[in-house]
């Protein structure tokens, strides 16, 4: 399927929405990473923020201090999450395994 063609406008208009998404996910990882905000707090309301729905799992547990690629990567196969999974299709089993297992 071909991409449509987007005018001088609209094509803008994309490029500064997804440098917003982009800042606005890199400003959520950073809170993770300084402690400024949980990860259970951060899961808990993807289903309505945007910004953490649309991000990946594998991402916001590597934010969290302590958590590396190995250890995730073992959470995500002990709670039975996909690698590719974004937060806001997190089940509640899913969530909850995943916030057990950081406790």
């Amino acid at each position: 399927m071909a991409l449509p063609t987007l005018t001088p406008e609209q094509r803008a208009e994309a490029l500064a929405k997804a440098a917003e998404a982009r800042k606005a996910r890199s400003e959520l990882l950073a809170n993770i990473k300084a402690g400024k905000e949980s990860i259970e707090a951060v899961l808990n309301r993807a289903k309505e923020d945007k910004t953490v729905g649309k991000t990946k799992v594998t991402q916001l547990l590597k934010a969290v201090p302590g958590l590396g690629q190995v250890k995730v990567a073992a959470l995500m196969e002990q709670a039975g999450i996909d690698p590719d999974r974004r937060a806001a299709g997190l089940g509640d089993r899913q969530r909850e395994a995943l916030i057990n297992a950081l406790k």
